[in-house]
């Protein structure tokens, strides 16, 4: 597998140079910036393959930063943040991030979680070209092969998650997923009673896809789960 290159962006040196260490060990290769502009400015101008977004920071704040990067692209966002207040998970959840992890955490948790965004990421590279996997329901179109969803030749852009919690549901339209289930399916992790995740990704799927169908096209089963009707 070719480098993945890994920009980092924290006005604080520290953090970043402790990143920089533990993600250089496991072969990653990375850049940095220290304020929000500065952090617009090396997407544009390099090939980067995931964000480690910091959210107070000058200039631009995280939230802001990745704001702007959803508005044209994919690419995985892991944020980091001192506050640990819900709230706070939630709006930078909302804003697009893929990931969300607490100061001080575990440098070796940091690059696990590096490595399944960038694995989610890129699992669909693999897939053979001809055999594109199209998946309609009226005028949405779901590409498996380039991950990618589509209303009416309208590109809908899509965090990785936001993606696969579709997919899944559009998939086995009827069937009715409780929160762990989908945590569990898609972030292929233990669920914990107290995670509102899987709600918070739901609500921004459904506020992108009410926004071009006009209606509500993934139900909630009151005590159950998620579905999106036959």
């Amino acid at each position: 597998m070719s480098l993945r290159n890994i920009l980092i962006v924290d006005d604080d040196k520290e953090i970043g140079n402790l990143i920089s260490i533990y993600l250089k060990n496991e072969g990653y290769t990375y850049t940095f910036a220290h304020d929000g502009r500065e952090a617009l400015e090396k997407f544009e101008n390099e090939h980067i393959d995931l964000i480690i977004l910091d959210i107070m920071m000058p200039e631009l704040n995280g939230i802001e930063v990745c704001r702007k990067i959803r508005e044209k692209h994919l690419v995985p966002i892991l944020m980091l943040s001192a506050k640990a207040e819900d709230m706070d998970k939630i709006t930078g959840l909302m804003t697009g991030a893929d990931d969300y992890m607490i100061k001080p955490f575990n440098p070796l948790e940091l690059v696990a979680r590096v490595k399944s965004l960038l694995r989610r990421s890129f699992q669909y590279v693999a897939e053979s070209k001809p055999a594109e996997h199209i998946l309609k329901l009226n005028t949405i179109e779901i590409n498996k092969s380039s991950h990618t969803v589509m209303i009416e030749g309208r590109i809908i852009p899509l965090t990785s998650k936001e993606f696969d919690i579709l997919y899944l549901l559009a998939t086995n339209l009827g069937r009715v997923y409780s929160a762990e289930e989908l945590f569990q399916l898609v972030w292929q992790e233990k669920y914990y009673a107290s995670n509102n995740t899987v709600m918070v990704h739901i609500s921004n799927l459904r506020d992108k896809l009410e926004k071009e169908l006009g209606y509500k096209l993934i139900k909630t089963v009151w005590g159950v789960g998620y579905k999106i009707e036959e």
